[in-house]
């Protein structure tokens, strides 16, 4: 027993001195010390020997483990260190060459613009609210006074997932949801994305930005819907702007009407951006009709409101001088870097 103890010392320490790389000193450890290593065989048929023999035959198997166990050790150390130094060698690193300098990303025009205006209407009292942009059609159209078959959906075609669930084609369905939950007053914008089956060209795209906004309480006025949505074009695009009102229809609104701007590139006197008007469309807007707020359980004896509402893309590009909103979505850094 001891003669083959100390073979396998022997021929264990020659292997590993022969190894190479770590794959083979693995397979050189499992041979000796795995769980049918032969190490472990004549462990476990210590059970055959002499009480005599057991103890100092036990001694010498643990002083071999330990043996082999130290060149395991040693090679592994070799191994590693001449593997570091062949790296080295061969991955060579030319300091001289000029390193890669990280492109630093710049915001979207539209989430500047969005932000800008949000904090126009936060200084004005006004909360920022949210909603689902899969709706149902009953808060898209229904609760806004356009029940099915109303020629108002058509200007609003939109993709229908099934007959009663859509995606939003504006924000007001926001709208909808904070008058059921919160009792009046209210006082808040409902900025997101909407979609719309429309054709991609200059000035239309099936997916863009809207703001909405809704004020409700005791004893407003249309006066109050004016002097909001100035304030707020001043705010936007200087103390010198300024507003008119056109009479307009809209389904969930009465009165109605379109709010437009003096022209921000000429100041009024007529260029290409206004066509020579001097006036640029800039919203929707009215008093929130009767039945709207029957639909939302406010009662519109004791109860009136306003709303409005503006596609966001469309400031952004009266703000930045873009003709095409294309431009927005394409992701060239060449065009986006300017702002």
């Amino acid at each position: 027993m001891r003669e083959k103890l100390e073979k396998i010392k022997e021929v264990a320490l020659k292997d590993l001195k022969a190894a190479a790389n770590g794959p083979e000193l693995e397979a050189i450890r499992v041979r000796y010390l795995g769980k049918k290593g032969e190490l472990t065989s004549i462990l476990r048929g210590m059970g055959g020997l002499s009480e005599e023999e057991r103890p100092s035959i036990g001694k010498l198997v643990n002083e071999v483990r330990e043996s082999v166990e130290g060149f395991i050790t040693k090679a592994t150390e070799k191994i590693k260190r001449n593997e570091k130094e062949s790296n080295l060698k061969s991955e060579k690193i030319d300091i001289s060459m000029p390193g890669k300098s990280q492109i630093k990303g710049k915001r979207h025009p539209i989430d500047l613009t969005q932000d800008l205006i949000k904090d126009i209407f936060i200084s004005m009292g006004f909360t920022i609210e949210e909603g689902p942009e899969i709706e149902l059609d009953y808060y898209n159209f229904e609760a806004l006074n356009i029940p099915k078959n109303h020629p108002a959906r058509g200007e609003q075609d939109t993709f229908y997932i099934n007959e009663n669930i859509v995606l939003r084609t504006q924000t007001s369905p926001v709208q909808i949801r904070t008058m059921e939950k919160q009792k009046p007053p209210i006082k808040m914008i409902s900025p997101g994305k909407v979609y719309r089956s429309d054709a991609v060209d200059a000035t239309h795209s099936p997916i863009f930005y809207q703001i909405e906004g809704l004020v409700i309480d005791k004893g407003v006025t249309f006066s109050d819907l004016k002097g909001t949505l100035e304030m707020f074009s001043k705010k936007l695009y200087g103390d010198n702007v300024k507003t008119k009102f056109r009479p307009h229809h809209f389904p969930f609104t009465e009165p109605s009407a379109e709010m437009d701007a003096s022209c921000f590139a000429c100041g009024g006197t007529g260029c290409k951006v206004c066509k020579g008007s001097g006036w640029i469309e800039l919203l929707g807007c009215g008093m929130v009709h009767p039945q709207v707020l029957r639909n939302c359980g406010i009662d519109p004896e004791v109860y009136s409101g306003f709303a409005f509402g503006f596609g966001l893309d469309r400031m952004v590009m009266m703000k930045y001088g873009i003709d095409d909103i294309r431009l927005l979505y394409e992701s060239d850094m060449r065009f986006l870097n300017q702002f």
